[in-house]
């Protein structure tokens, strides 16, 4: 299975979220359930009112990481808005940001699958938003050794992040 073919499925299938890791295992989930819904519109709506300009945010973009993964959230740099690099997905030139939300049965995949990815691809940064209530915002940097560290602060709530100025890069 190719990305071309993964974005075909994904362009006939409105109801679904199509993704392909580089090693070829494709995976289908089903749309955004209204929290995720949610959270990431929360998130949207922080980024403008701190400078963002609508082409730097982009939800649910799908972006090639050596595979086609679907980000919940992506924030891109300043004059650099994603661009198709293989079938339509974005290549990560200019990508800043990606979020994942965690949902049930992703666990495994947003925590590590998709953290290792991201970072082999040089994303500077990666958040997990968990939905443990609190909507727990774990924050990652990439290090110079093409890894992820966590952010010194520590993990925070979703609220008190969006009480401050992003540092998305």
């Amino acid at each position: 299975m190719t990305l071309d073919d993964v974005a075909s499925m994904a362009a006939t299938d409105e109801n679904h979220r199509y993704e392909l890791s580089p090693e070829g295992v494709l995976s289908i989930m089903p749309p955004a359930d209204p929290e995720r819904a949610m959270l990431v519109m929360r998130m949207i709506l922080w980024l403008p009112a701190h400078g963002y300009e609508a082409e730097q945010i982009a939800a649910d973009c799908g972006i090639d990481v050596g595979g086609g993964r679907v980000p919940d959230l992506t924030v891109w740099a300043q004059g650099m808005p994603p661009r198709r690099a293989r079938s339509s997905y974005a290549g990560t030139a200019g990508l800043l940001l990606a979020v994942e939300v965690v949902s049930g049965g992703s666990e495994i995949v947003d925590r590590i699958i998709k953290k290792a990815e991201y970072a082999k691809a040089g994303i500077p940064r990666y958040w997990i938003v968990e939905r443990d209530g609190g909507a727990t915002v774990h924050r990652h940097v990439l290090n110079d050794a093409g890894e992820y560290e966590p952010d010194p602060a520590g993990p925070q709530p979703l609220t008190w992040l969006l009480t401050t100025t992003p540092d998305v890069g």
